[in-house]
């Protein structure tokens, strides 16, 4: 009797780093994983692959490196190859990386003008930007406080919203672009996710845009809306190509990611945080940070290679672990195990690319929502003072302005447009940077500074 009950209670290993759960406790847990964020992992990469107009064969190869090299990236920080006390490559705590969205405005803008070789090049030189922040995280993060990360994230929502938008349409150049089937398939996913969202439990909650993008799929079969002719010529099995895409350093785009890889290696330091608070009820150490966010860059540097696109902590990930404390690196490492054999077979990735873009545009409208209120929920972590409104206003502002406002850099060089006028992201990065130094701190706000700040 007493051995019956022992059997049934949770095993201890799944709630220690180093443990070693049995594989019938640790493979829901890692498919838990899995569902969470594979639909976040292959959508940036679909995006960027009809941007920069690629063939059928193409963009199953990017959908495959972006499963492959997501996987390796997790194993990197489950698993660090080097721990010395200078550096350590990989944090040693329980998080999973994935494509980022946080890179897609400017990874569209560079595969429209340059192509994906472009993005890989510029990869490479925001992996090297992002290992030097790892290695002087405490002189760098001082620069990023909550209202400058909440400034970026709230941009980065902001414009995705067209993106999804025109998916929801049926992507841009299609020959039934803003069809009513389109429409009628895009809201019917989006009504299954915020349904799932808002009254779904347990996985059902968990899996909503997973389950969404299945009830879209389903629907959009009915109106004759998937091409599955690319699945049937996809080979069974197939290792990443290093170099496939080729790799340019087109010097704009590479201070553009560069920009964005600084941002999000500081950004990190929230979900190293997150994990280890919620879920070890502790903070994570100097080390830990510095071996993370060095692992971060190059792990970016090696995704470049194999033509994978930017990876990044995945937040939905680090939710879990916190909720359900189960930290065992091999729960993680299995989930990896599921990505990286779904990356190297060929023909699944291809399944994967014949997901109609009305479905994507109805399951992801939500989660660029969620980006951006993230990132309000950043900024309001701080006083909404007059001067921390200016900072946020202005910055939104002209970074959302010039992007918006068509040509309004037509008299620039070609190199200003790309780093400046194509994704709002950057712009509003630095200026919120440069505000946040120069605006004073100690003045006290006046009367009417209050009003304002109120309003």
């Amino acid at each position: 009797m007493n051995h019956d009950i022992k059997e049934r209670q949770p095993s201890a290993a799944l709630y220690d780093f180093c443990g070693k759960p049995s594989f019938v406790q640790a493979a829901p847990l890692a498919m838990q994983h899995v569902v969470a964020m594979i639909v976040g992992c292959i959508t940036p990469a679909i995006i960027v692959a009809n941007a920069a107009g690629l063939g059928e064969r193409d963009r199953i190869i990017l959908v495959q490196a972006a499963l492959v090299m997501s996987a390796l990236s997790t194993l990197l920080q489950l698993f660090p190859v080097i721990r010395t006390k200078w550096v350590a490559v990989g944090s040693a705590l329980p998080v999973i990386m994935g494509v980022s969205f946080a890179y897609v405005p400017s990874m569209q803008a560079i595969a429209g003008d340059f192509g994906v070789g472009a993005i890989l090049g510029a990869q490479v030189v925001g992996g090297i930007v992002a290992a030097l922040v790892g290695l002087n995280i405490r002189r760098i993060r001082i620069l990023f406080p909550p209202l400058i990360t909440g400034t970026v994230v709230f941009a980065i929502g902001l414009s995705l919203y067209p993106t999804a938008i025109n998916y929801m349409a049926g992507g841009v150049g299609s020959p039934d672009y803003g069809s009513w089937r389109n429409w009628l398939v895009a809201f019917l996913t989006l009504v299954v996710v915020t349904f799932l969202n808002h009254y779904g439990k347990g996985i059902f909650k968990l899996a909503s845009i997973l389950i969404g993008i299945i009830c879209g799929y389903l629907v959009a079969l009915c109106f004759g809306l998937v091409d599955f002719s690319g699945v049937a010529s996809a080979s069974l099995f197939q290792l990443p190509r290093p170099l496939h895409f080729g790799m340019e350093f087109e010097p704009s785009s590479c201070v553009a990611l560069g920009i964005l890889f600084a941002i999000n290696a500081v950004q990190a330091i929230g979900d190293f945080s997150a994990t280890t608070i919620g879920a070890m009820d502790r903070t994570p150490t100097d080390e830990e940070l510095k071996g993370g966010i060095f692992g971060y860059g190059l792990g970016n540097i090696l995704c470049a290679i194999f033509g994978g696109l930017p990876t990044a902590t995945y937040s939905q990930n680090v939710g879990i672990v916190s909720t359900t404390k189960v930290v065992s690196r091999r729960v993680l490492g299995m989930a990896a195990g599921i990505l990286l054999a779904a990356g190297l077979v060929p023909k699944f990735s291809s399944l994967l690319t014949t997901i109609p873009q009305c479905v994507l545009g109805g399951a992801t409208i939500s989660v660029f929502a969620s980006i951006a209120m993230t990132g309000i929920k950043l900024i309001t972590t701080a006083p909404l003072s007059y001067r921390n409104t200016t900072i946020v206003g202005l910055s939104i502002a002209v970074g959302m302005g010039v992007t918006q406002a068509s040509g309004s850099l037509a008299q620039f060089p070609d190199w200003v447009t790309t780093i400046f006028g194509k994704s709002p992201v950057v712009l509003a990065t630095l200026g919120a940077v440069i505000l946040n130094l120069i605006l004073p701190r100690s003045r006290d706000i006046g009367r009417n500074d209050v009003g304002l700040a109120e309003q």
